[in-house]
């Protein structure tokens, strides 16, 4: 019965710090094993972009070789597959933090998606829908901003959208539309909403 409960032990998969290479496990890890644990690991918290897999497995001291082997399989399986990874990120980051077209590429490029993939995942993005989205965010923090003076409004309004990824253009005619429904009178903004001297800083 000894015998064979340690048998048992021996086919099951590493987990812990034996994956690891623990030299209190008593034999080396296989490092393809120790690399796809690691992956798995980080796989369960969320979903990752094969790049990100990559540093993490080099940051952990995995061979080069040893990494593209087990991602390559991860790959075959669907547990890695960029273009799923970076059109979910959009979907996710346009509806949770309303980002607009270049900061969801930016993100998509800073988590090593290729370019390629980054500007499919971001084509689906139509240009009205990113429009609607901007207004949206606008609308909802004009509310917490009826005691700021209305070029201050602007500036902030203004720095909120670029900063989320939107074009000054689209930032700037948007902010001027919302702040012109948002005021009593209906009047139209001063001209110097046009951008002139508005600094996204301020």
């Amino acid at each position: 019965m000894v015998g064979a409960g340690r048998r048992d032990a021996e086919r099951r998969p590493a987990t812990g710090t034996d994956a690891l290479g623990d030299p209190g496990a008593g034999r080396p890890m296989d490092p393809v094993v120790v690399a796809r644990e690691i992956c798995l690991r980080q796989l369960a918290t969320r979903a990752r972009s094969r790049a990100e897999l990559a540093t993490t497995l080099r940051r952990r001291g995995v061979a080069d070789d040893v990494a593209a082997t087990v991602l390559d399989r991860l790959a075959a399986v669907g547990l890695v597959d960029d273009a799923a990874f970076a059109a979910a990120f959009v979907s996710s980051a346009r509806s949770q933090r309303g980002l607009g077209r270049q900061a969801l590429a930016a993100e998509l490029r800073r988590r090593g998606v290729q370019p390629a993939m980054v500007e499919a995942a971001t084509a689906v993005v139509a240009a009205q829908d990113e429009e609607a989205t901007a207004r949206d965010l606008v609308r909802r923090r004009l509310r917490s901003m009826d005691r700021l003076p209305e070029q201050a409004r602007a500036r902030r309004l203004l720095a909120m959208l670029m900063r989320r990824g939107y074009p000054p253009e689209l930032a700037i005619r948007v902010v001027r539309e919302q702040a012109s429904a948002d005021t009593d009178d209906g009047e139209p903004p001063p001209a110097t909403w046009d951008g002139g001297d508005l600094d996204p800083s301020g």
